[in-house]
């Protein structure tokens, strides 16, 4: 018998939080869906396993030691409901993008985050198929120190104006997009 639909939601988070690609593609739907991916690099867009290994990239480029404990987790049928804490330190550029193109770059503050979130995941085949969430961003914009305005706020403009951000962001969408072509790698066929 299949993992649980429980342990599969877990496993998607584990994947994000290591980047383990054979879990990935134990986890994660061919199909898979990130409706969330629209402030990501383009390749977090992806279908299965690869836009997952690529958010992973994404998020860890920006903050290590990235754990996501669980406090609530339900399922119903096809859909499992998480409740959990995005945790890390902020030692890389958050970069954010919209449509694809560099929206905000935040220069890596030190601060450390923990910000709630809860996902809704679809499940297909025993895998997930499809994730939204709900996400705090501003408990965790201001644990960065962009919300309210701080001295973070100089050193976006900074980044922005000298190019850094714009750099930061190509870098990191390489990346995401090397994280994604492991999926080859583990998939049957």
């Amino acid at each position: 018998m299949g993992m649980s639909a429980k342990d599969a939601a877990r496993g998607l988070f584990t994947v994000l939080a290591t980047g383990d690609a054979a879990l990935a593609a134990a986890v994660v739907h061919q199909d898979f869906v990130n409706r969330e991916a629209v402030v990501s690099p383009t390749a977090c867009s992806l279908p299965g396993p690869a836009g997952v290994l690529a958010s992973g990239a994404w998020l860890r480029s920006a903050f290590t030691d990235l754990s996501f404990p669980a406090t609530d987790l339900a399922h119903e049928g096809d859909q499992v409901w998480i409740r959990l804490h995005m945790r890390g330190r902020h030692t890389g550029p958050f970069v954010r993008y919209r449509d694809g193109v560099l929206d905000q770059a935040i220069p890596p503050t030190g601060a450390e985050i923990d910000s709630e979130q809860v996902h809704l995941l679809q499940l297909r085949d025993g895998k997930i198929v499809r994730h939204e969430a709900t996400r705090d961003d501003v408990t965790l914009l201001g644990q960065l120190g962009v919300f309210p305005p701080g001295p973070t706020v100089q050193l976006i403009q900074d980044w922005h104006a000298t190019g850094r951000a714009a750099r930061a962001a190509t870098a990191i969408a390489e990346a995401a997009e090397r994280a994604a072509a492991t999926a080859r790698e583990h998939t049957p066929g």
